[in-house]
């Protein structure tokens, strides 16, 4: 009985979890209580905030500041320029010659995000943190509140207790997709819109296909080829018409946000990691750079699966070169692995035998321009072997307090044989995506 009742805890506690986790539903919900939360060019009003002297000038933040650095972030003031990101920074500076280049300060930018969610959490319990610089309220359970006073508030208290050069734009919907659009469309009528079944068709009556978050130009040509050439067409185009435009069950789910069904608030799930970055010219004329950003992607990786007590059954590796062509590899193992250190020598172990193979040129060699690190079908310790477990658990828990201590007292504290380097230190980098590794305690 004492068995049968701690099973019955633990499946109770796993559909608590579950429920405060999936919040999608296949109910239509005609009321409006979605709120999406996007601040305004974050990274760059990130750096205006902490420098005064920063504001009201253009402001391109980049990864490095070198000739030929990406600008991947831009001020208000720099978009009025005509600047886009992605531009290199040479040609932004073309363009706009009082532009002022930042270089990006990650941690910065991940301790103001997590100010901003605490105030979000004075409102609501159900906030789901979408990428570094967005995040959803759903309102549906806290019927006393009213959606469009939380969102003045919340846009009100950003202002005041993170910080008063940190705008943001709120759509309020009745799920998430609407409310994103909202927040989109909202952004030239002081930040805040609402899209509800009085106005849904008004609003997407002004639209063309490519101003949907998620339709892009090959599939908006997909859909015009198939005679839905408007947002408002697609709105009440048959799901299983769709479906057969998408030639997947994503058709289905558009169906479902423009009419109303939630399918977009979901706290991450992570079905696989990768780690990517792009190299520069300057940069891939030295070999031991490049080195030392295929050890990176790999730490990187073991670090976010230390994080969520991963272990990795499948890896793969991709380089991308500057003709446009591309060397690609993916792999399953027996014995799940979790530290950089097998990663990287796994993966340098199939190039080896690539190379004796087909007696190509090195695989990872000057010319490349993007590097990629990725690994997925994931298990956990509960899920080994007995034979397994032990020795495993030991590692996670070395890598776990390696990586404590690292964050703690700064990364060169504590440093592995396989981590020595000549110097040059890779820079942290984040990417408006890079918020699947904070936890409800980074939120404290």
């Amino acid at each position: 009985m004492a068995f049968l009742f701690s099973t019955y805890l633990i499946f109770a506690k796993i559909i608590s979890i579950f429920v405060n986790v999936n919040q999608n539903s296949t109910e239509i919900k005609a009321e409006p209580r979605v709120l999406f939360v996007d601040m305004n060019s974050y990274f760059a009003r990130c750096e205006q905030q902490v420098n005064y002297w920063l504001r009201n000038r253009p402001v391109g933040v980049c990864v490095y500041t070198g000739k030929y650095g990406c600008v991947i972030s831009l001020s208000t003031e720099a978009k009025d320029r005509g600047l886009k990101a992605g531009m290199r920074l040479n040609d932004a500076m073309a363009i706009c010659p009082d532009l002022v280049p930042v270089e990006s300060n990650p941690a910065r930018y991940r301790d103001f995000h997590k100010k901003i969610i605490n105030v979000m959490r004075q409102y609501c319990n159900d906030v789901v943190p979408k990428s570094i610089d967005e995040a959803i309220i759903n309102l549906t359970n806290y019927d006393h509140a009213d959606p469009m006073k939380v969102a003045v508030s919340i846009k009100a208290d950003i202002l005041s207790k993170v910080g008063d050069w940190l705008t943001c734009s709120v759509g309020i919907a009745p799920n998430a997709f609407l409310a994103k659009l909202a927040s989109v469309r909202g952004k030239k009528q002081g930040g805040l819109m609402m899209i509800s079944p009085q106005n849904i068709d008004e609003v997407l009556s002004g639209l063309k296909l490519g101003d949907l978050p998620g339709i892009g130009a090959n599939m908006a040509y997909r859909l015009e080829r198939a005679d839905v050439k408007t947002p408002l067409e697609m709105r009440y185009c048959p799901p299983q018409r769709l479906k057969s435009i998408f030639k997947s069950i994503d058709g289905i789910y558009w169906h479902y946000r423009l009419n109303f069904i939630e399918t977009n608030i979901v706290a991450h799930e992570y079905r696989g990691m990768q780690a990517m970055r792009q190299i520069s010219a300057e940069k891939r004329q030295h070999i031991n750079y490049i080195d030392q950003l295929f050890m990176t992607l790999c730490l990187t990786l073991e670090k976010r699966m230390v994080h969520h007590k991963f272990y990795c059954k499948s890896v793969g590796f991709t380089a991308r070169y500057a003709d446009n062509t591309r060397w690609d590899d993916a792999f399953t193992i027996s014995v799940p692995v979790q530290d950089a250190i097998s990663l990287m020598r796994m993966i340098r172990s199939r190039i080896e035998k690539f190379e004796a193979a087909t007696s190509s040129g090195p695989i990872i060699n000057t010319d490349i321009i993007q590097m990629r690190v990725a690994v997925t079908n994931f298990v956990n310790n509960g899920n080994m072997l007995y034979s397994l477990f032990e020795d495993m658990d030991r590692k996670e828990t070395a890598l776990k307090t390696m990586h404590q201590i690292k964050d703690k007292f700064g990364s060169d504290k504590l440093i592995r044989a396989v981590e020595m380097t000549d110097g040059k230190v890779i820079k942290d980098v984040i990417g408006f995506g890079s918020v699947k590794d904070l936890t409800d305690l980074d939120y404290k």
